[in-house]
């Protein structure tokens, strides 16, 4: 079973879900804002998409850090501490398949059709 990493008030994280249920795709919902993510799962993610992907520059947490802690991101591993401090920094949704990896990063329905419909 897929597991949908986001928070439930997100647009994209409602197309997301819309379009899995739509295509009778089984999910589980992971609440960012319920359950921490740790930065062990995140630099999982950046094993499949880069670091510069998952953090989300253009989200309203992003534009709202000050300037310092911005610049401190560099690399995967303050990448990964920032996402698990501020989860809604990340990119929604990561979906993950039923092994634990990473597949999908945002939405996109050509994406999903060819991951999911395949």
């Amino acid at each position: 079973m897929l597991t949908l990493y986001g928070i439930p008030n997100c647009d994209t994280i409602k197309k997301a879900r819309t379009w899995l249920e739509k295509n009778n795709i089984a999910y589980t919902f992971y609440d960012y804002r319920k359950e921490p993510i740790t930065t062990d799962k995140v630099e999982k993610w950046f094993q499949v998409f880069p670091w510069e992907k998952v953090i989300n520059k253009a989200s309203t947490t992003w534009k709202e850090l000050p300037a310092e802690e911005k610049l401190a991101i560099t690399d995967e591993k303050s990448a990964a501490k920032l996402a698990a401090a501020h989860t809604t920094v990340i990119k929604r949704p990561v979906i993950e398949d039923a092994s634990g990896k990473a597949v999908t990063l945002g939405f996109s329905e050509k994406i999903y059709e060819e991951t999911f419909l395949k």
